[in-house]
């Protein structure tokens, strides 16, 4: 009896984690839309030909944890778990050496995401290498959805969604409520990508950046905390059947001044890591020709257009505001929510349900021309690998 019980309650240990997904939807495909355009030229006319797929694959991780069960724990990594003083100075970065020091186990219960998006970079290298335009799409979607996750400061941390400090529904309000509600008010320019040498160390410095922002996650609430009664703070939504509890619009509003800067900038940093890692997995390929791998090989007018048109927006920093954004685009509900706006009145439900993921988002609005289908497999070609750092212009519009 000992023997079941102790994996099924470590299952569930996972899978309660794994709930809470990062950025939500629209974040993530935010971030992944964003990240094309900071390419070379070189990369990015295959990359905008194929956005509308890597942009709706990025959140395929989300949308497989109900169904494979060593899906959770990819998505972050519980530092303080290991020490709540400089658990970074304590923790290996070579994932061998800190199987040998804390176990597989362990490492799988509190999080495997930085190990994870090495092997997302490897799997795309090796895409590159192999000419193979499908799973060049494919990982570059899943590698940028790992990354996303690691810029989330709740993504490293036991307390993801500040339920050990009575401020549970902290984790979707940081990463879904704030973007999807005020995007429009954030900066989305960011720079350029660029050949990283060392992607290891530059993921672990990811983790340690968001791990410094949890103090001020959990304080800025605190602080709305005290001088808003929780009849103000919370609302209740009904779905199949469960009541569940969510920060309210209100509290929201006021979160965004005490944070709103932290999440535009964790935005901001994750596009540029998620491109420079395209690029850095493109140049150790050995630079294959992304244009060969494109039928046609050469953008229609449509295309020359409309990249033009989303480029200049993004400069211009007005991709959410001009409807730009292919996760602002909207699906038909599957079942209408009855939300009571005000939680006055009305005790807390004894047990809550994670909110389940937003609808996948549909293809690009019916006035834009279509994405071309994926192209087929090409044939291999030998080409002399080169990882050294170049400088590229990026945001050219002449593929």
């Amino acid at each position: 009896m000992k023997k079941t019980l102790l994996p099924l309650l470590l299952a569930a240990l996972i899978l309660a984690h794994g709930t809470a997904s990062g950025w939500g939807f629209f974040g993530h495909r935010t971030i992944t839309q964003i990240a094309v355009y900071e390419l070379p030229a070189t990369m990015q006319g295959f990359y905008f030909r194929h956005m509308a797929e890597i942009v709706r694959l990025s959140t395929a991780p989300d949308e497989r944890r109900n169904d494979d069960p060593t899906e959770a724990p990819k998505h972050y990594i519980d530092m303080d778990h290991y020490s709540e003083s400089n658990p970074f100075a304590k923790m290996p970065r070579q994932y061998d050496e800190a199987v040998a020091k804390f176990s597989a186990d362990t490492l799988k219960k509190y999080g495997t995401v930085p190990w994870v998006i090495l092997e997302m970079k490897n799997s795309l290298t090796e895409a590159f290498r192999q000419r193979d335009t499908m799973n060049i799409v494919k990982y570059s979607a899943e590698l940028s959805h790992y990354v996303g996750d690691s810029f989330v400061p709740l993504h490293t941390t036991i307390n993801y969604d500040g339920q050990l400090t009575d401020q549970k529904g902290l984790h979707s309000l940081w990463e879904s409520q704030l973007p999807e509600k005020y995007i429009n008010d954030y900066n989305l320019t960011a720079e350029n990508a660029r050949y990283i040498k060392d992607p290891q160390a530059a993921i672990w410095t990811t983790l340690q950046s968001s791990y410094g922002f949890l103090g001020e996650t959990f304080d800025r609430a605190s602080k709305i905390e005290k001088v808003m009664k929780p009849d103000v703070r919370f609302t209740f939504s009904h779905r199949y059947g469960k009541t569940t509890r969510r920060y309210s619009d209100a509290f929201a509003a006021e979160y965004e001044k005490e944070v709103g800067g932290m999440v535009d900038n964790r935005i901001k940093e994750a596009t540029t890591m998620v491109s420079s890692l395209w690029l850095t997995a493109w140049q150790d390929a050995g630079k294959p020709d992304l244009g060969g791998m494109m039928t046609p090989n050469k953008p229609t007018k449509e295309e020359k257009e409309k990249l033009n048109t989303e480029f200049l927006a993004w400069k211009k920093n007005t991709l959410a505001q001009d409807q730009l954004l292919l996760a602002q685009q909207k699906v038909k509900k599957v079942e209408a929510v009855d939300e009571i706006k005000s939680a006055k009145d009305m005790t807390e439900p004894a047990a809550e349900a994670e909110d389940s993921p937003a609808p996948a988002a549909p293809a690009p609005a019916a006035t834009t021309k279509p994405t071309a289908p994926l192209d087929k497999l090409k044939v291999k070609t030998k080409t002399k690998a080169g990882s050294e750092k170049t400088k590229q212009k990026a945001g050219s519009l002449e593929w």
